[in-house]
């Protein structure tokens, strides 16, 4: 067990800090009526189909996937879920002649130097390797809508099912939740899966066509399980969940088994190269932006009684921005992103992942060319954490175990800081503070800093002033997100652990430091914090 090193606050910052500003923040003791549920697999990924067995193994688990995965589980007690899916969804073909996998992929360029596969042909064993995930993951499967092939979506689905039925995959307990039918169709009259002139009003009698005979093989009744269909899986808004609830979507019979609606959201896109300044992606506003353009359809959604998620995110869309993706940076964009979408209703994110993306939490399989420009790299990169990974772990932590953590955020009054508070049981247990301001490399002069004063508050009327006047007798502790520069790609370390070892397991001591709340706390550029109450 890792041993613990508490310090006093201001050791911990014996570095060379300007505080040029000061912060009142007020912490409601309870929960208000906004608050959010905090789901423990808010943080969950989504894995590009091509690639699916080298991120679980194929004879054997993949033991630095397992590790990194079995890391976040360990902070909320639940493993982050899994969609197996995303554009090689569409491309995929059930064979009985294949065993595994077998694909077509393009050749890399110095923009795109890990392509997606064009073709993909699996057998049964393929989604058998689901067994390798840590016990109690929660996955979701993608079936290929784009080609228009019910033989071949039916065949698929009874291979998902058939293969989570037989014993190895029941003795792992790896479930099965949704199944996906079909990846951001209001794309496929871009990319030739459909005619030009294609619309939502088609969507909805193509998808029903398809997902109800996929529904029937697999034994999807209902939406209460225990598989249902995932709904939606949009690439924005090009189609959206207020339009197909109106064209009655709901009331077809595989649209009676969907209960979550998904929406995928990136930033940019890189899709075709580009400059992206790392300043202007640490946004506070542009982040919050991103995200309430989805407000009316999480609002239409709760309203049908269904969950709704970010079934497909990250930062910069087609693997990401070198400069950005897979800097240090990323990781207080990462953390900001996903608790605003939790204070918004979103009840996971879906973090995209594949082989040699640039904005991989993890690459979780050993690289034998650039991830920036697909240069040959000798030696090869073996596994390793990269910066979002980090991000992953403060979220964890806030989260908590207890399974009934809300969320909501607080008041901050600067541009560059955020700040959200956790509660759990009706009480304020947790509270997180991000920097979004960017300390580079080329940056010159001293570092700076800002000072969060805290204040206590009723968060409604039933709170008691000796309970608010309670906190401030509490012991508070923080756990720091250290970074050095923005623009990094790595040395990061969470409550002083590195996790950029060869097992993805942490080294170093944990560093705890007491925090006395009358006097505040400092927060450098480029930082994150977490106070536990």
């Amino acid at each position: 067990m890792a041993r613990t090193s508490f310090s006093a606050l201001a050791a911990a910052l014996a570095l060379s800090v300007s505080v040029c500003s000061a912060l009142n923040v007020s912490l409601p003791i309870s929960p208000p009526g906004d608050a959010q549920a905090l789901s423990p697999t808010l943080v969950s990924f989504s894995i590009e189909q091509d690639r699916w067995p080298d991120w679980s193994g194929v004879q054997r688990r993949n033991e630095f996937t397992h590790s990194a995965l079995s890391n976040y589980a360990a902070l909320t007690g639940q493993p982050l879920s899994i969609r197996v899916g995303a554009d090689s969804e569409d491309h995929t073909f059930w064979s009985p002649t294949v065993t595994i996998e077998e694909s077509s992929f393009p050749p890399p360029n110095t923009i795109t130097p890990y392509p997606e596969a064009t073709s993909i042909t699996v057998g049964n064993a393929y989604y058998a390797l689901s067994r390798f995930l840590p016990r109690g993951t929660r996955m979701t499967w993608g079936v290929n809508l784009g080609a228009d092939n019910v033989t071949n979506a039916v065949n698929m689905a009874k291979a998902i099912v058939g293969a989570f039925c037989t014993w190895p995959v029941l003795a792992s307990g790896v479930i099965l939740e949704r199944i996906e039918v079909g990846n951001e169709a209001d794309l496929f009259k871009n990319n030739g899966l459909r005619p030009s002139n294609w619309t939502v009003e088609e969507y909805v009698p193509d998808w029903i066509s398809v997902a109800g005979p996929v529904a029937e093989a697999a034994g999807i009744n209902g939406r209460e399980g225990p598989v249902t269909l995932q709904g939606a899986a949009f690439a924005g808004q090009g189609f959206t969940p207020r339009e197909i609830f109106d064209l009655g979507i709901l009331e077809s019979t595989p649209g009676k088994a969907i209960s979550v609606i998904s929406q995928h959201r990136y930033s940019a896109a890189f899709c075709q190269g580009g400059d992206f300044p790392l300043i202007s992606f640490l946004n506070k506003a542009a982040i919050r932006g991103n995200l309430t353009v989805f407000e009316a359809d999480i609002a239409a959604t709760h309203a049908q009684g269904l969950a709704y998620i970010l079934g497909e995110t990250n930062s910069i869309a087609c693997h990401g921005a070198p400069g950005v993706s897979n800097t240090a940076g990323a990781a207080l964009w990462v953390t900001d992103y996903t608790l605003q979408a939790a204070t918004l209703g979103i009840k996971e994110t879906y973090f995209h992942e594949g082989v040699g993306y640039k904005y991989n939490f993890f690459q979780p399989a050993t690289l034998n060319r650039s991830t920036i420009d697909g240069s040959p790299l000798d030696p090869p990169s073996p596994p390793h954490v990269q910066p979002p990974y980090y991000a992953g772990l403060l979220i964890n932590t806030l989260i908590g175990a207890t399974k009934t953590a809300q969320i909501v955020e607080l008041a901050v009054n600067d541009t560059n800081v955020s700040g959200y508070a956790a509660f759990e049981h009706g009480r304020l247990v947790r509270a997180a503070f991000v920097n979004l301001h960017a300390w580079l490399l080329s940056s010159t002069g001293e570092r700076p800093s800002v000072h969060i004063d805290l204040d206590f508050a009723r968060g409604c009327v039933c709170d008691a002033q000796p309970d608010v006047d309670g906190f401030w007798t509490r012991r508070a502790t923080a756990r720091r997100l250290v970074i050095n520069h923005a623009d990094d790609t790595a040395n990061l370390t969470w409550a002083g652990q590195s996790f950029e070892t060869p097992d993805a397991h942490p080294a170093g001591r944990v560093v705890v430091e007491h925090v006395k709340l009358t006097e505040g706390i400092d927060l450098r550029a480029t930082e994150a914090v977490l106070l536990s109450f």
